[in-house]
């Protein structure tokens, strides 16, 4: 009954907040632009704050009594009379909605029927978000004595979020360079006096969504204004994707020079970085540069962290890259030396084994030669048995749950192919298939 009482509670000051509805917001939004453009009205700070909330709440007029998170039994005690027009099943980036359309917006249920996104149609005013926004810079202008500087800044936040949401669901709905466009704007308001709360994250996912776009000319520049605020997204990722920018508009050997340059000062600081990593590799390799390059950046790193498993890790995974599978294996024992709790060598070691086993198979199917094939299927069998160890090792010491199950998937996988060889493989099948049946 109290969880009841509450719901009813919440949907009866939504509706009491938005009772204006549409037709009045308009009407207050008119009025309110009239004052602004009254001389002496115009030289006040409230106008110009009066201006940009009704702007905000025409902004929101059409989505007044809906909310993320509702569902659809809440929505139609809060929306009265409005009624979706149609209902049909989406899929949007592979995930399946349930999408409602109403005259003015559509709502998308997901699959815990809750609404999880609100997409207007058909919005009081356009652009409601830039103007309520440039109303603000005007009041800020006229605040002299900083009465209303807390207010201002509030309001401006408030701005940046809406800005941020509406780039997440242009995300969504697959329109990416839109939504970068809109965190564009986001990190623009973030940045504005007197908030200047600067939003990173908005700043990287510009970048982000630019480059995903593959438009990597107007990527760069977001990249590198967020290593210039010292922001370098997880893993050092910032890095990264300035290389890969320069890659996609430079093919020139000084680009590829530009980009090595930027991962190399990249792995300097993010050492344990895959992208980062990846990226070098395939750099030496394709320009034919001395590899030793990459295990002298590891060096300096093990200089100045030598009680650090995750660069022995590291090392692994390079040399484990460019084949050098004993040196790898020297490299992913040392982890557990240094720290017997650290999993990720043994993980590593694994996958090398596991990969080194697929890379054998496909060779094996296109070998026409009988001799050679079984030769192949040797090597596999080999490999694949060389998993197992580091793997069970791995799936003993790990404390996340995540990891154990992955490493059980792997477990799985390798057991069953050998399960009629002896018991031990049928029982180690059963033991991690019951792992992952709970």
């Amino acid at each position: 009954m109290k969880k009841i009482l509450i719901v009813l509670a919440l949907i009866a000051s939504v509706q009491v907040a938005n009772a204006q509805g549409t037709a009045a917001a308009k009407k207050a939004l008119d009025a309110a632009v009239a004052a602004s453009q009254n001389e002496k009205k115009a030289a006040k700070v409230a106008t110009w704050t009066k201006l940009a909330e009704t702007y905000l709440n025409a902004y929101n007029a059409p989505s007044a009594n809906v909310w993320q998170g509702a569902t659809e039994t809440e929505l139609k005690l809060s929306m009265g009379s409005d009624k979706p027009i149609s209902t049909e099943n989406v899929v949007l980036g592979g995930t399946q909605y349930v999408k409602q359309v109403f005259a003015d917006k559509n709502l998308y249920f997901n699959a815990n029927q809750q609404l999880e996104i609100i997409e207007v149609t058909k919005p009081v005013v356009e652009n409601a978000l830039d103007k309520a926004l440039d109303a603000y810079k005007q009041a800020y202008a006229l605040d002299t004595k900083a009465t209303k500087t807390k207010d201002i800044a509030a309001g401006i936040k408030n701005i940046v979020d809406k800005y941020t949401q509406e780039a997440y669901n242009a995300y969504s709905f697959g329109n990416v360079s839109k939504a970068c466009d809109y965190f564009v704007q986001a990190y623009n308001a973030s940045s504005t006096k007197p908030c200047e709360k600067i939003d990173t994250n908005a700043l990287y996912n510009a970048g982000f969504t630019a480059w995903s776009a593959k438009d990597f000319s107007k990527a760069k520049p977001f990249f590198e204004k967020c290593l210039e605020l010292g922001y370098y997204a997880e893993d050092g990722e910032v890095y990264n994707k300035i290389a890969e920018c320069i890659n996609g508009t430079d093919t020139t050997a000084a680009g590829k020079a530009l980009a090595k340059d930027y991962l190399e000062k990249g792995f300097a600081k993010f050492p344990q970085s895959q992208g980062i990593m990846i990226g070098l590799i395939n750099y030496y390799i394709e320009s034919g540069e001395d590899t030793d390059r990459l295990f002298s950046l590891i060096d300096d790193a093990k200089k100045n962290e030598p009680n650090n498993a995750s660069l022995y890790y590291v090392e692994g995974n390079v040399r484990s890259q460019l084949h050098q599978y004993d040196e790898a294996v020297k490299a992913y024992e040392k982890c557990a030396e240094i720290d017997p709790s650290y999993e990720y060598g043994y993980i590593g070691e694994g996958l090398m084994y596991y990969n080194q086993a697929a890379d054998i198979v496909e060779k094996a199917q296109n070998e026409l030669d009988d001799a050679k094939y079984m030769a192949l299927y040797q090597q596999f069998e080999v490999a694949f048995k060389n998993c197992i160890a580091p793997f069970e090792k791995a799936f003993e010491i790990t404390k996340d749950e995540s990891i154990k199950s992955s490493i059980a998937e792997y477990l799985k996988n390798v057991f069953f192919r050998f399960r009629e060889e002896d018991p031990k493989f049928q029982a180690g099948f059963d033991k991690y298939n019951n792992f992952l049946s709970k």
